[in-house]
């Protein structure tokens, strides 16, 4: 899925996030590059966030996507650190890591300068569950501070949608 600049939705609503997550027993933990744990700041500033937040982990540098998340060398060297495929490896990274119900990882180009033959606004956004991962790719206009907050507000938003997807929990 490819979102383009312009596409205007609804800022999304973190104390929703919260409450919904942990109405439905989820949990969730945030595998963060290109916002480097502004998605975590902003479920973490939600009182009761502890009943469904584990934890982030910032990954910034490729080495340490590696080490920590377990994304693939070879998949870093092939595709650089803005890729779908990554996105979807550090999500799977981060959840298997922290054996929260959710992993969402988010990866892309802030700027100024264009990063691993991605152009300046392209984002991955990727949720992993014990079912899979998927991945949603974003192009944002705007400086660098602009793309990193477009980017964590995508990343709720997308958060939003897998708990609204997983719905309330089961009862025995």
């Amino acid at each position: 899925m490819i979102h383009q600049p312009g596409h205007q939705v609804a800022a999304p609503d973190v104390e929703r996030i919260v409450a919904d997550a942990a109405s439905a027993s989820l949990t969730v933990a945030t595998a963060e590059s290109l916002t480097a744990g502004m998605v975590c700041a902003e479920l973490a500033g939600v009182p009761g966030a502890s009943t469904m937040l584990v934890g982030a982990v910032v990954a910034y540098q490729n080495p340490f996507k590696e080490s920590v998340l377990g994304v693939s060398a070879e998949l870093l060297s092939r595709a650089g650190s803005v890729d779908a495929e990554v996105a979807r490896a550090m999500a799977q990274g981060v959840r298997r890591l922290s054996g929260a119900s959710l992993g969402l990882s988010t990866t892309g180009v802030a700027g100024p300068e264009p990063h691993d033959g991605q152009p300046v606004g392209t984002v991955f956004i990727a949720l992993a569950d014990e079912y899979g991962a998927w991945c949603a790719q974003y192009s944002f206009e705007g400086d660098r501070a602009a793309i990193r907050r477009q980017a964590t507000a995508h990343a709720l938003l997308e958060l939003q949608q897998a708990i609204d997807a997983a719905g309330p929990p089961a009862v025995d």
